[in-house]
């Protein structure tokens, strides 16, 4: 029961993610879509659906090679889509800098975060490639939790290898939420910082509390616990930072214009 509802909610999230991918495609066009750097939101949207479908890896009887895939899918996927969302955080703040008097470097800048999303996403890869080659996780069996059953499981192999992949992660939801904060009260044209900053609490909450629970639960249970929290975390990360855009491009498409996106700093 437990595994089918987990599923429903994965698969959920994926369509519910190809549905707002289908919604940007449609208005890619718009003054809202560009302001907020059409090209990051289709790679987030990507790695969104990824986050969702590395869920499942999870679900289903443990083997060699369905232990190494699901903790290295969800480490480099998530990976990818918190270096996203902290490139269009360094955007937002370099396109408010480029408003400035003698500023014109919102394209370079532009260019930098998503050269600067590729290197990050490639330590998290050499880390994990590090991981499966010293270490790699592999199926066990559990018989200290319950006296009366074998437990199936993956363990961690090296739970270096394991809490270096979570820390890496914990380490840029940090620094995205950092300078989401930081850029929170620039002007409106520039606000997806705010709904960043929602995000990346919501973020952090579900994964600070994923690691107590994490360890204190016995077998099949730790399992579930990481399954919730990576989808916690995935439909936090999509409801926060895309619904309000659709909202508007669906429901309140006058608000969708180039002035209306400067706001106060339109020039006169």
């Amino acid at each position: 029961m437990m595994g089918i509802l987990l599923t429903s909610a994965a698969i959920f999230g994926t369509c519910l993610t190809a549905a707002v991918a289908f919604i940007f495609y449609k208005h890619r066009k718009t003054p809202l879509v560009r302001a907020n750097n059409s090209e990051l939101s289709f790679l987030l949207l990507f790695s969104l659906t990824l986050c969702f479908l590395c869920s499942l890896t999870f679900i289903g009887q443990p083997s060699e090679w369905s232990c190494m895939l699901r903790h290295t899918a969800f480490g480099v996927t998530f990976v990818l889509c918190i270096s996203c969302v902290l490139g269009k955080t360094m955007v937002v703040l370099m396109a408010f800098k480029a408003t400035l008097p003698g500023r014109n470097n919102e394209m370079v800048w532009t260019h930098t975060a998503e050269t600067q999303c590729s290197g990050v996403y490639l330590i998290q890869v050499i880390i994990c490639i590090l991981w499966l080659t010293i270490s790699p996780p592999f199926p066990s069996q559990n018989f200290k939790d319950f006296k009366d059953k074998i437990i199936l499981e993956c363990a961690l192999g090296s739970a270096v290898g394991f809490w270096s992949v979570l820390g890496y992660i914990g380490l840029l939801a940090l620094l995205c939420f950092t300078f989401a904060f930081l850029a929170r009260k620039l002007p409106d044209n520039f606000n997806e910082a705010k709904f960043i900053t929602f995000s990346m609490l919501i973020f952090s909450a579900v994964w600070i509390a994923f690691i107590p629970a994490y360890v204190s639960s016995p077998g099949k249970f730790s399992v579930a616990v990481e399954i919730f929290a990576i989808l916690a975390s995935s439909f936090g990360l999509l409801i926060c930072i895309f619904i309000p855009k659709c909202y508007i491009m669906l429901l309140k498409p006058e608000k969708n214009t180039k002035k209306n996106m400067m706001g106060k700093w339109a020039p006169k």
